[in-house]
């Protein structure tokens, strides 16, 4: 089996989680990506993973890992005198060019688009920041948190409408806009075969923000209002909604088409056929405007038994439902590990268990190609392969230029 992006070279000028997420999936598809960091590495090798409430003390970072698997490193200093220069020339050799420097970094740099297609006509170009290019807020720095999660919208329709907005969870945004990247990417190599010219891809993590809830967005713009938050205790309607099981766990049932067969299905299931009938809550429009008594009537039903029975006879009557699962459950749950998507791995730091990459490519060979790099670790022998002699290479070390 051959790899889909064999013989392609990535030079990916980044660090955080967006952009190194989507250069890592490349390395999984073959590429030889050289990841430049700063000297003293890229950000998310010393983040804190305590900030997110864990108890456990790392060697190495798991979270820096599963975005930097199979790649080789090397430090520059781009503030340094020759810094920029050097990945000029890195950049002159590669076929995708990836980073997420704002505008003015990197027009101050002179790594702009078409500054490394005068020198790289055939590169594909691929910029990534939390706001775009263009615009007042091209120089805005911002991470998933701020420019995904909140200024997209996705968190004002998160929530009781009572209570705060919800935070997330650290990555969300960026391994979504990850994925969008790598197809732009692609969808850059296709079309510079396809003319032999340089490709400019751009994204934003705000845009992906708002074309992950697209549904909303389109039905916003032409009803010209804002989609109301939802309660869990009066939802849109019943069965797109969360209820408590017997044994404290929670159910997510998710039937957006309730009539005719599925809500008196699961009348039935609760032992309450009465509902779907006349005077109870027989019809859509009941169903919305009543969705308040009819939770609270279900509330008490589904606390007397375990999420495993009521999932069994849901699946044998065709509501669709999925239990609320911990994380570890849903690492470990027999789906995940059939399709794969957990695997084995030699990591930085020993044996470990982590991510694939969250698609298939049948007939080909797509996996991590290796551990995570450690900082600079291949800074010597890929700068000496664009031809800089040993004596340059150490005057550009006692310089700080290589870190």
């Amino acid at each position: 089996m051959s790899a889909p992006l064999n013989g392609i070279r990535v030079i990916e000028v980044a660090n955080w989680l967006a952009a190194p997420a989507a250069t890592r999936l490349m390395a999984d598809l073959g590429a030889d990506v050289i990841k430049v960091e700063p000297p003293a590495g890229d950000m998310l090798r010393h983040f804190a993973l305590r900030s997110l409430g864990y108890d456990y003390q790392f060697t190495d970072s798991p979270a820096f890992e599963v975005d930097n698997f199979g790649k080789r490193s090397i430090t520059i200093d781009l503030e340094k005198p020759g810094g920029p220069e050097l990945v000029k020339q890195l950049a002159a050799d590669c076929d995708i060019f990836v980073l997420n420097l704002t505008r003015a970094r990197r027009d101050h740099f002179g790594l702009g688009f078409n500054e490394l297609a005068a020198i790289n006509p055939r590169v594909v170009y691929a910029s990534l920041t939390a706001y775009g290019s263009e615009g007042p807020d091209q120089d805005r720095g911002g991470f998933d948190y701020a420019a995904f999660w909140a200024r997209s919208g996705i968190m004002s329709l998160l929530g009781e409408p009572s209570e705060p907005p919800p935070s997330c969870r650290a990555g969300q945004g960026d391994h979504s806009t990850a994925l969008n990247l790598l197809a732009a990417v692609l969808i850059g190599l296709r079309q510079r075969d396809a003319t032999g010219e340089a490709q400019h891809v751009e994204l934003s993590l705000q845009g992906t923000g708002l074309w992950s809830i697209a549904g909303d967005a389109s039905t916003a713009l032409v009803a010209g209002q804002n989609p109301p938050r939802v309660s869990r205790d009066a939802p849109t309607h019943p069965l797109r909604n969360v209820y408590r099981c017997g044994d404290d766990r929670w159910v997510l049932l998710v039937n957006p088409s309730p009539f005719p067969d599925r809500w008196p299905a699961f009348c039935s299931v609760l032992g309450h056929p009465e509902w779907a009938g006349p005077g109870y809550w027989d019809s859509m429009d009941r169903f919305i405007a009543d969705s308040a008594s009819a939770v609270a009537a279900i509330d008490p039903v589904m606390a007397t038994r375990s999420l495993a029975d009521w999932g069994a006879d849901f699946d044998r009557n065709g509501i669709i439902w999925a239990p609320v699962a911990t994380l570890l459950e849903a690492l470990n749950d027999p789906q995940v590990r059939e399709m794969g998507w957990v695997t084995k791995t030699e990591g930085s730091f020993g044996p470990i268990e982590t991510l694939n990459a969250p698609f298939k490519v049948y007939g080909a060979d797509v996996g991590i190609r290796g551990p995570a790099p450690r900082p600079g670790q291949h800074t010597f022998d890929v700068l000496a392969d664009l031809g800089i002699d040993d004596d340059t290479l150490d005057r550009l070390a006692s310089d700080g230029v290589l870190g």
